[in-house]
């Protein structure tokens, strides 16, 4: 499995710019589902339908593959970039930090002169060089966009990688496609575009299966760094069942199905309540007369860095929940 994050954390896709990111995963899936189709937003879907029967419910697994990064607003005359932020970018992370746009081209972020130093830059501060000698011979044009570039690491214990949000989860999904044998559901995998700006490719896709369940499957933040934010999360304790978060409560039905089929497969979890930010199952829940809606979540340090790190036992639990979850009718 860890060959399969590397590729995906590794591969270009900020939100709206998924092109490259859904023909990776669109390969790792060709033969694992029984229908793959794009629709008209972006979002990839793969189909594996029931084997128990002509009374299926619908279950939809949701995974972002977009990433955020970065887009040219202004090019002076010697070649240097402005830009606006593609989703939830923090300036602390950037100065000498690389970007890498849709062809290829390779950017280093500067920073300008500051007269005051105890404060971090602003996005306003900051450029990008790509080593154009001028605006003439730069191969950027405005409105181009870049994500950023960082290998993918094995720590053994721990992964770090530019893209875990939400790369992690796409992973986790084809993962748990290719060890899905039966199911008497028919199950929706969905890589969702634009989740870091908009939420709109789940919102899209969601209308368009209609699905009696959804579970969006992303990462959340942790406490278990220094002087962490008080947060009952941390690597290694396996996934995150989701009760709350800034955008949504998840469904009781769905959070205590998840416990449920956690402790009688004995797989080690934790409870999330996360402060700030949302997932895909914000508008999954809100979609049509609203679906039942919960969020599996991935423990995650350094959130919206180019290093986020999980462990990698958190990730198989994962896979080994969603198949025990999966594997059984669901009754909320």
């Amino acid at each position: 499995m860890k060959d399969t994050i590397k590729k995906l954390t590794e591969a270009y896709g900020p939100s709206g710019y998924e092109q490259q990111i859904r023909e990776l995963i669109h390969t790792e899936i060709n033969n694992l589902a029984d229908e793959v189709t794009v629709n008209r937003l972006g979002s990839l879907i793969a189909l594996r339908r029931s084997t128990g029967g002509d009374q299926a419910s619908k279950v939809m697994l949701v995974a972002h593959m977009d990433e955020i990064g970065v887009m040219v607003t202004h090019i002076d005359e010697k070649g240097f970039m402005r830009f606006a932020p593609i989703g939830g970018v923090n300036p602390l992370t950037l100065t000498g930090g690389r970007v890498k746009f849709g062809d290829g081209t390779t950017g280093v972020i500067g920073v300008e002169k500051r007269e005051d130093l105890s404060k971090a830059p602003t996005l306003a501060q900051l450029y990008i060089d790509v080593g154009a000698k001028n605006k003439a011979t730069c191969p950027i044009k405005v409105g181009d966009a870049a994500g950023f570039t960082r290998p993918f690491e094995d720590l053994g214990g721990r992964l770090v990688a530019k893209t875990m949000d939400d790369r992690i989860g796409c992973a986790i999904l084809i993962e748990t496609m290719r060890q899905l044998k039966k199911s008497p559901h028919d199950i929706y995998f969905v890589f969702s575009v634009q989740e870091e700006m908009t939420l709109a490719g789940a919102q899209t896709a969601a209308y368009q299966i209609a699905p009696d369940i959804a579970l969006a499957v992303d990462v959340t933040g942790v406490g278990d760094t220094p002087e962490a934010p008080k947060m009952a999360t941390a690597l290694g304790q396996g996934p995150a069942i989701k009760v709350k978060d800034a955008g949504m409560i998840a469904h009781r039905g769905v959070k205590e199905l998840m416990i449920k089929r956690a402790e009688e497969k004995k797989i080690p979890y934790q409870l999330e309540v996360l402060l700030g930010g949302t997932t895909d199952a914000k508008v999954t829940q809100t979609t049509r007369e609203g679906i039942p809606s919960g969020c599996l979540s991935i423990p995650c340090r350094y959130v919206h860095s180019p290093s986020e790190m999980v462990d990698y036992q958190d990730v198989l639990n994962s896979v080994k929940l969603l198949l025990a979850i999966l594997a059984k009718p669901i009754e909320i």
